[in-house]
C-alpha cells in the first residue's frame, strides 16, 4: 500500500506543483504590479531565445486618450462597467460552445491581461477556464486604470518584437503615442488581434473599414472609457 501511495505521488506530483505555480505565482506578482513594470510571458518567451523586444513602458497619462477609447471601443466596450470578465458575453460563448456554433473568445481586456502576465498563446478550454478566475482577482487588487496601462504596455504590437503602445506607435507611424490622431489610434486598436498579419502603416480595405467603425464607436460613445482618462474624463 506504501509503495503504491509513493507511486502515485511520483506521478501527481509534476501536475499538482504545476497548479499551484498557476495559483501561487499570480496570487503573488498581481499586487506587485501594482507599482511594478511587469514582463509579459510572450515578451519573456522572446528574452530566453534571444530574439528582439521593443519596449519603452509609458504611463497612461502620457497616452492618447482616442487611442485608449478607440482600443477599448475595439476590445472590450464594457470594460469600465464589469468586474474583469463580461459574464453576459462569456455565457453566451459557452452555449454556443456546446451547440458547436463558432465561438468568437469573449476575452476582456482584463482576460487579456491575464494571459499575457500568467499563461500561455493557444486556444484552448483550460486556458479559457484560468483566464476566468485570474481576470476576477486581477480586477480586484487593482484599478481599471492600471489594468488598462499595462496593457497597453505589454500587447504585441508589430511583427518583429514590438509590445506596448511606444513601440507599436512608433513602428507604424513614427509617432509618440500621445500624438496620434484619430485614424493612426483606429488603426492601431484594430491592429491587436493579430498584429503579426495586420499592418496598421499599410492597411487594406478589410483593415481600414474595420477601424474606421470603430473610430466612429469611439467618436460617439468614447465617453464610456473614462474610467482610464484623467480625473475621470477623456479629452477625445
Amino acid at each position: 500500500m506504501a509503495r503504491r501511495t509513493s507511486t502515485v505521488w511520483r506521478v501527481l506530483r509534476l501536475p499538482l506543483g504545476m497548479i499551484a505555480g498557476l495559483i501561487v505565482i499570480p496570487l503573488l506578482l498581481t499586487p506587485l504590479y501594482l507599482v511594478v513594470q511587469p514582463l509579459s510571458v510572450p515578451m519573456l518567451t522572446r528574452m530566453l531565445s534571444g530574439q528582439v523586444v521593443e519596449r519603452t513602458w509609458r504611463d497612461i497619462d502620457t497616452i492618447s486618450d482616442r487611442l485608449k477609447a478607440a482600443v477599448i471601443m475595439s476590445e472590450d466596450g464594457q470594460f469600465c462597467r464589469h468586474r474583469g470578465v463580461d459574464v453576459s458575453a462569456l455565457r453566451t460563448e459557452i452555449d454556443n460552445f456546446f451547440v458547436g456554433r463558432d465561438t468568437r473568445g469573449a476575452s476582456t481586456i482584463t482576460m487579456q491581461v491575464a494571459r499575457n502576465l500568467f499563461l500561455w498563446n493557444g486556444q484552448s478550454a483550460l486556458r479559457k477556464g484560468l483566464e476566468v478566475p485570474l481576470a476576477f482577482y486581477i480586477d480586484l487588487v487593482m484599478p481599471k486604470k492600471r489594468i488598462m496601462e499595462i496593457y497597453l504596455n505589454i500587447a504585441e504590437w508589430g511583427p518583429e518584437g514590438q509590445f506596448g503602445v511606444a513601440a507599436g506607435s512608433a513602428y507604424a507611424f513614427g509617432r509618440e503615442p500621445q500624438n496620434l490622431d484619430w485614424r493612426t489610434a483606429s488603426l492601431l486598436a484594430v491592429t491587436l488581434p493579430n498584429p503579426i498579419l495586420r499592418n496598421p502603416a499599410r492597411p487594406g480595405p478589410g483593415l481600414t473599414r474595420l477601424a474606421g467603425i470603430v473610430e466612429d464607436r469611439a467618436r460617439q460613445y468614447g465617453q464610456r472609457a473614462a474610467c482610464v482618462g484623467q480625473d475621470g474624463k477623456l479629452a477625445l
